[in-house]
């Protein structure tokens, strides 16, 4: 890329339109709507292994790897790879429950609009239910959907084993809709506006989905959980490995210079020595600091600093 001080730290702006400073083109991962990357992504060994077998057994897939190592790209590959369709994504925080992955239920919406209608207005309940991402992953299909569930290790303490139910059986059931007065209830998919008709609130899967679950390694799941998934843990990357992903990123001629090959070497004695960084970063620090337009070297040793910041540090 080119370098230049886009920003000078004066305030001052341009004089005329036509002496504004020009921002470079984005990293191709930085790319806005956001782009698959499952064409630049190189699955290390024993992953393609790892998630053959879970397709074959119908078990979800647990990889464990650093953070940005690439777990959650596994599934935009194989999704891609096996057309079955956009991947449902279910982000893990510890306020994470099993219930809202299924469905969300707006019980408040509903009153509401009861009491605006008055006593002869409609009781539709349809409006006011949607099925979540795992929820939707669950519904009958002629092929599996992909679901990811991400930072697994996020949740809290229950939700590992309060998934191993739903996740042995493939199926559940919507109290609200079992009350209902209808038998079959038209329901909004996550992720759009397609929706499923449900019968007498159960929601039972035909072909399992394909599930990602990612975890950065932050603590232990109980046994009965670990036993119904096929576990992968990310290796350190080669210098082989490493340059792959630069080239499936960012080309050959990126990939074959000498201040790449130094970058790489830098990236991993750090991760040898147990400090902890992120693939990305690399590929950060290779768009910044390669190339005959690259800082000087009074500035390449503060930008390298500042892109390769140990993760663990504030």
């Amino acid at each position: 890329m080119t370098w230049q001080p886009y920003y000078t730290g004066t305030g001052t702006p341009p004089a005329t339109p036509e002496d504004r400073v020009e921002l470079p083109p984005a990293p191709p991962w930085r790319e806005f709507p956001r782009r698959s990357l499952h064409e630049r992504f190189v699955p290390p060994p024993g992953l393609v292994e790892a998630v053959n077998a879970a397709l074959a057994l119908r078990r979800p897939l647990l990889v464990t790897g650093q953070a940005g190592s690439g777990k959650s790209t596994v599934i935009e590959q194989v999704a891609a790879e096996l057309d079955l369709g956009t991947p449902l994504r279910w982000h893990i925080t510890s306020r994470s429950g099993l219930a809202e992955a299924l469905y969300r239920y707006d019980a408040l919406g509903r009153i509401h609009a009861q009491r605006l209608e008055g006593s002869g207005g409609s009781d539709d309940i349809a409006p006011f239910l949607r099925f979540g991402p795992l929820g939707t992953a669950l519904l009958p299909a002629d092929r599996p959907r992909a679901l990811l569930i991400d930072e697994i290790d996020k949740s809290d303490l229950d939700l590992p084993s309060d998934l191993l139910d739903v996740l042995e059986r493939g199926e559940f059931e919507i109290p609200e809709l079992a009350r209902y007065g209808a038998d079959d209830v038209a329901v909004r998919e996550w992720g759009g506006d397609g929706t499923h008709e449900v019968t007498r609130g159960r929601v039972q899967c035909t072909a399992f989905p394909f599930i990602v679950m990612t975890s950065n390694g932050e603590r232990d799941f109980p046994a009965a959980f670990l036993r119904r998934c096929v576990r992968f843990t990310m290796p350190l990357p080669t210098p082989e490995t490493l340059l792959r992903v630069v080239r499936a990123h960012m080309g050959a001629e990126a990939a074959g210079t000498d201040e790449t090959r130094r970058l790489i070497g830098t990236f991993l004695e750090r991760l040898t020595a147990g400090e902890s960084l992120a693939v990305d970063q690399l590929l950060n620090a290779v768009h910044l600091l390669s190339g005959e337009d690259a800082p000087t070297e009074e500035r390449r040793a503060a930008v390298e600093d500042l892109i390769l910041r140990e993760l663990s540090r504030v």
